[in-house]
């Protein structure tokens, strides 16, 4: 039987990649985008398994509602892919409140709630996944991406709490951290008002990259895509899935740094017990 998927921010990068991929496995897409009308060629290629709906992740009555019709509509949603999302640079310091909070709307707050309302709907049938897509961002940071990292970090820990909660529901979760893709992410970028000359060479590098290396990604997001349905119809699917080298290769590196202050750090961290 075909799947039911409802995936955000379908109309371009990784969200189009999905959609297209699931049509290919013969699957049904409700394709969520804050202007549905960006996504009529993917309607129109597809006019009965595609259907476009508005949605802005960050207005949470239109999740509970949008939710509710696709569930209403379709019988079931088999799967949620909270995609939706943008990049931000600036340091730490340069960041400000509202830019650091809008960014956790899109990426924290919006793929809670469609998380929330998505599961009544999968509990009942004891079926269904999840996938969150994350960054290799998401287990490691660099100057400049503080705050797009930190929204990542909080969706990686959410989503591991989650795969314990549901897996034994019959749910899947299934944390997706690409590295650099041709996609438009660079195009949907925000900076930090107000530089400050003493980051130019952290995170001005990172900003020079952001703004001009669009359209360089070694990345293909259609062989995304097909890891990531590889990966859900899995005997034995990963909890987390790096995509391109580049992360894969990061990753690896990072993971070598915690082991090795860990180790280093051991009996210092240790001996911080209590006197018996």
């Amino acid at each position: 039987m075909s799947k039911v998927w409802l995936i955000t921010g379908a109309n371009s990068g990784f969200g189009r990649a999905f959609t297209e991929a699931a049509v290919a496995a013969g699957d049904v897409v409700v394709a969520a985008a804050r202007r549905a009308g960006t996504l009529d060629e993917l309607v129109a290629a597809h006019p009965d398994q595609v259907e476009a709906v508005t949605l802005d992740v960050t207005d949470h009555a239109a999740v509970e509602r949008v939710v509710g019709q696709v569930a209403e509509r379709h019988g079931r949603i088999d799967v949620l892919v909270n995609n939706a999302g943008r990049t931000h640079v600036g340091s730490v310091e340069e960041t400000g409140d509202a830019e650091l909070r809008s960014l956790f709307d899109v990426h924290v707050f919006g793929p809670a709630a469609l998380t929330r309302a998505v599961l009544p709907h999968m509990r009942a049938r004891r079926s269904g996944a999840i996938v969150q897509l994350s960054s290799v961002g998401g287990q490691m940071s660099m100057a400049g991406f503080g705050a797009y990292s930190a929204t990542k970090f909080a969706l990686e820990g959410m989503s591991e709490a989650l795969a314990a909660e549901v897996g034994p529901l019959g749910i899947r979760v299934l944390i997706v951290e690409p590295g650099a893709f041709r996609t438009s992410l660079f195009g949907n970028h925000s900076l930090s008002e107000g530089t400050l000359d003493d980051y130019a060479e952290t995170v001005g590098a990172t900003r020079a990259y952001v703004e001009t290396g669009g359209g360089t990604q070694a990345g293909d997001p259609a062989k995304a895509a097909a890891a990531v349905l590889a990966a859900l119809d899995a005997d034995e699917p990963p909890l987390r899935l790096a995509l391109g080298e580049d992360a894969i290769d990061t990753i690896h590196t990072h993971l070598d740094q915690v082991r090795a202050d860990l180790t280093a750090w051991d009996k210092v961290g240790r001996d911080t017990k209590l006197d018996q």
